[in-house]
């Protein structure tokens, strides 16, 4: 199959190129000679080989102008499509390993975080601002899939480090990642081909034509398909999946009826459609215990504990005897006792290597992407000019995977499965037969021998009970995240280009942006049989057969809506031929309405409905803790959440206005040599947490972020060398942080100081050699006593703390004495009222045990039910503790001040060579490039299990070059060491295990390409 996908790519590409070799014997090549967002033929990077002993001056529209890169007084990098080939950066992964101070990693939930100075995109869900602002042609992009595309026929991606808000359209506290697109050109017809075949059966074919039409209009179409096999071995059935499959198009056009109007169109298309993994691995250091699932000594490759989530307690035979089932009822029908025996995880294989694992689910991805943009420039006379530009978006993004990349082991739940089929049968009685008959059919519909069917993550909330399921003889878990929405943007800036010491810039924008759907969902053979067995236990006959749904989770965002509009702009004062000084302000003002719910079990089913929000038990369900309603589960016909004060869900609305600004002093020192100094002031608004049950205490909504923002940079040439350096000192307020919290993330609000240094250099010791070198260190510090419960443990560090693993829900919570060090008070606390737990309902909970020595946890852990401890605290706990015993239901909280932020390593450098050799009228250039990272933490918690490795990478590629740079072959090879670094993790949730989701860079990848171009 391989061979015959190779065959045919192969047969395409030259059927491709053969049509492109008529077209080039045919019309005269002549050269692309652009003149915007910085395409003129100049416009090259320190990567770029030039006949010069001095590096090429690099033009950038980072002040929304065409200037110089070394008068520019503000830190940016710039790459145009030479250098991004010439350092192998084909996607925005890539970016982050030629760049200081900057970082990328894929996150939870299909999403990514461009971190720069220590700042990223650390707060997650759908309210959320980017901190890091991603554009394209100088317009703001809305949850963009595009650091999933290749990328191609750039003009140049520039990288713009710190707060930017006085001149680009949305505020952006960390800086700013600008793609500018080729434009067309009427100068003449212009082509490019390229092929790529490469490890992993990997086939790329990228293209580019430029046709004018008249002397005033020219279109440019450009494409690229790529199609390989995946990164990953599953070792279940011995396929690879990680795979890609996608393909990526774009038409421009370019208009000039006059010699001052100038009129852009473009449009953009993406898709994909491949076996993706958004989660490339899962560590964890298991828990025997079962309470927490992974402990916080260190992150290694085990499995989590199956009795630490929410299916395994749901499930397990002291909940059913909790909620009155009697035995032996509750020990027969129940898939595990909460014992280690009952450990589905406990003998699963989880390789060490992270490009192996074992999975009965193969991903499942899709995404697609439509961006238009048109602009209009016109020069209004007397040195004034207005540009007029507006942007769509319309994005899809859905995506399953394995919830654990693990086996459970069927033989754990098999005895229950035999029960379950007995109980059909009749042996337990005519009456539980008839009401679990319909239960077992949707659960097991070959016998209690054959494949088990776990729902599928639908909106309509029915799962198998409604025919929608995936069955396998392995049981599975998997999660769901589906995203779509769109938004559009217009946005005008007027600006002056006088002779004298004074000019301005003056913008508008207005942004809106609807997210249509946003679900996040968690699936399982476990979750289901809950579901089933209790509608069974629940079956009357007034409600005929009845389950308990919906039988999965799912956060779901029906609709959020952004409203936002920005007035910006800057003078320049130039005081003298040297110095110039810049002021800046922004007003800006965001409106959010959300309108979202979370479910799982609220209430009761009958079978055969089409929608279980259809349910007549439906109408006690209330989305909003904050609403007083019926009992939920009253039978009270009518759709979901109309019963009195309920409601369906929970809607809420925030704005928010801030003024901001910036003020440059510039000096040039020499025409080579510029210091500046500025400070800024940026701004993230705020937005609102997810919907929680209300056992959960967190703020509906969270604060916006701002930052004052300090900096010192030099811009300097010296002949052959071109070298810069910034020095910068942040003080952040009320950084927003995301952690999980039953099962959905939440944000919190910190203080941080960061400072840090960085040093990019570009020298040409000889005319046909360029070396290019950068390094940057940061350091990040949360700022001020800072408390917050740390969900890798919940105790809080105090050996006098019980940890609870809750079986009514599967999260935590946390026992202490008031009395600092009573650590006996605590236990006996605990064990007296699981005590009497067990005298009223049979219910055997485990007592208070002592974490591995290892673990990193200084509490005991027990099973038991946080509810009945909180009621029992203030009665009882002064018989255990003279100043009486509390229950945090959050977790003890702990002091972060001087811990570091997320994804902020200490210090980065790269450095990169290249020779360029005449050979005739060919020319050979060789370069390697060397990249270091250093540790950093994926939690603001720090700690060992948190700590994220250093790593290395390197690159080599060389290039053979026709006459004129008409053709070329390359071969390459990117991650020589095959290292498999980490890039970010994500701690997920008590009732899932507290397992540990990890992001890696790409493994080894090599090839040859061949391509030409006139």
């Amino acid at each position: 199959m391989a061979e015959k996908l190779g065959e045919d790519y192969m047969r395409v590409l030259a059927t491709l190129m053969a049509g492109a070799c008529a077209a080039a014997i045919a019309i005269p090549a002549q050269a692309q000679d652009n003149n915007d967002n910085g395409q003129t033929s100049t416009t090259r990077t320190a990567a770029t080989p030039s006949p010069s002993s001095e590096p090429p001056v690099i033009i950038v529209t980072a002040q929304r102008r065409n200037e110089a890169l070394q008068n520019v007084p503000i830190a940016v990098s710039a790459f145009d499509a030479q250098a991004l080939e010439k350092q192998q950066i084909k996607t925005t992964s890539d970016l982050q390993l030629t760049l200081p101070n900057v970082t990328f990693t894929k996150t939870n939930f299909t999403s990514a975080s461009f971190t720069i100075r220590g700042i990223g995109d650390l707060c997650t869900g759908v309210t959320c601002d980017a901190a890091t602002a991603i554009a394209m042609n100088d317009q703001p992009l809305f949850a963009t899939r595009i650091f999933e595309s290749e990328f191609y026929d750039l003009a140049q991606v520039q990288v713009l480090r710190g707060p930017q808000g006085t001149l680009f359209g949305r505020n952006a506290t960390s800086g700013v990642v600008d793609f500018i697109t080729a434009k067309p050109d009427m100068t003449g017809i212009h082509a490019s081909l390229e092929g790529d075949y490469g490890n992993y059966n990997s086939k790329k074919v990228k293209g580019m034509i430029n046709l004018p039409i008249t002397d005033t209009l020219a279109v440019r179409a450009a494409g690229y398909y790529l199609k390989r096999d995946g990164f990953t071995e599953n070792l279940y059935n011995n396929t690879r999946i990680d795979g890609r499959d996608m393909y990526g198009f774009r038409g421009s056009l370019r208009w000039e009826p006059t010699s001052t109007t100038q009129i852009d169109l473009m449009g953009q298309f993406f898709r994909e459609k491949d076996d993706r993994m958004r989660i490339q691995k899962q560590y964890c250091q298991p828990d025997p215990t079962g309470v927490l699932g992974c402990l916080n000594g260190v992150l290694t490759n085990g499995v989590t504990n199956s009795n630490s989530t929410l299916a395994g307690v749901l499930t397990s035979q002291q909940l059913l005897a909790l909620n009155g089932v009697p035995a032996p009822l509750n020990s027969l029908l129940a898939l595990g006792d909460l014992s280690p025996s009952s450990n589905a995880f406990a003998n699963a294989l989880n390789p060490a290597d992270p490009r192996k694992i074992y999975t009965a689910f193969t991903p499942q991805y899709y995404t697609r992407e439509t961006i238009l943009q048109a602009s209009i420039k016109q020069e209004l006379g007397g040195g004034l000019n207005f540009k007029l530009s507006g942007t769509y978006q319309d994005v899809a993004v859905d995506s399953l995977q394995d919830y654990n990349n693990a086996l459970q082991n069927r033989a754990v739940y098999q005895p229950t499965f035999n029960n379950l089929a007995a109980a059909a049968g009749g042996q337990f009685g005519p009456g539980l037969a008839a009401v679990i008959t319909p239960f077992y059919n949707a659960f097991l519909p070959q016998g209690a021998n054959g494949p088990v069917c776990t729902s599928l993550p639908t909106i309509d909330g029915t799962g198998i009970f409604g025919g929608h399921s995936a069955c396998s003889q392995t049981p599975l878990s998997f999660d769901r995240s589906v995203n779509t929405d769109y938004s559009y943007d217009v946005e005008g800036i007027l600006s002056s280009d006088w002779d004298g010491k004074f000019n301005f810039l003056l913008g508008g924008i207005y942004a809106h942006f609807k997210n249509t759907e946003n679900s996040y969902y968690v699936d399982s053979f476990g979750l289901d049989y809950f579901s089933g067995l209790i509608g069974a236990l629940n079956t009357t006959a007034q409600t005929g057969p009845v389950y308990l749904g919906p039988p999965m989770y799912q956060n779901h965002t029906l609709d959020y809506t952004l409203n936002s509009y920005g007035i910006f702009g800057e003078a320049y004062y130039q005081a003298s031929d040297k110095l110039k000084l810049t002021l800046g302000l922004r007003f800006n003002h965001d409106a959010k309405d959300v309108s979202a719910r979370t479910t799982v079990f609220n209430f009761l089913v009958p079978y055969g409905l089409d929608n279980a929000f259809a349910s007549p038990y439906a109408a006690g369900f209330d989305a909003d803790p904050a609403t007083t309603c019926s009992t939920p589960g009253t039978a009270v016909p009518g759709a979901i959440g109309s019963a009195a004060g309920c409601e369906a869900v929970q809607s809420n609305q925030v704005s928010f206005s801030r003024v901001t600004g910036r003020a440059v002093i510039d000096y040039q020192i020499t025409p080579n040599n510029l210091l500046y100094f500025s400070y800024s002031r940026g701004y993230k608004s705020g937005g609102i947490n997810p919907p929680l049950s209300p056992v959960f205490d967190v703020p509906v909504s969270f604060r916006p972020e701002s930052i004052d923002a300090f900096e010192l940079g030099s811009k300097n040439r010296f002949g052959p060398l071109e070298i810069n350096a910034t020095a910068f000192y942040y003080k952040y307020k009320d950084l927003q942080l995301s952690r999980i919290v039953a099962r959905t993330s939440v944000n919190d609000n910190v203080n941080a100081n960061i400072y840090g240094a960085e040093l990019e250099a570009v020298i040409k010791p000889a005319p046909a050699m360029t070396v290019n070198a950068n390094f940057s260190y940061l350091h990040t510090a949360v700022a001020g006593d800072t408390y917050l419960s740390n969900p890798r443990d919940f105790g809080g560090g105090r050996a006098d703390a019980v940890i609870i693993k809750d079986i009514s829900n599967g999260a935590n919570c946390a026992v202490a004495p008031n009395t600092a060090g009573n650590a006996a008070g605590a236990n006996a606390f605990v064990n007296t009222i699981n005590a009497g737990i067990a005298a009223s309902t049979g219910a055997q909970l485990q007592g208070t045990v002592p974490f591995p020595a290892n673990g990193g946890i200084a509490s005991t852990g027990a099973f038991s039910v946080c509810s009945a401890l909180a009621q029992q605290a203030a009665a009882v706990g002064n018989l255990f503790d003279p100043a009486g015993i509390t229950v945090y239901s959050s977790g003890i909280p702990v002091n972060i001040k001087g811990n570091k932020l997320p994804g902020a390593p200490d210090f980065k450098a790269s450095a990169g060579v290249q020779y360029v050799f005449g050979l005739g009228s060919l020319t050979l250039t060789p370069r390697f490039d060397a990249i270091l990272t250093s540790a950093t933490y994926g939690s603001v918690f720090n700690g060992i299990a948190n700590r994220i490795p250093s790593y290395t990478q390197f690159n080599a590629q060389v290039q053979l070059d026709g006459p004129d740079d008409r053709w070329f072959i390359r071969g390459y090879i990117q991650n020589i060491a095959n290292s498999n670094a980490i890039t970010g993790e994500y701690v997920t949730d008590q009732s899932s295990g507290n397992y540990t989701n990890i992001f890696t860079l790409d493994p080894r990848r090599y090839g040859i390409a061949a391509g030409f171009k006139f």
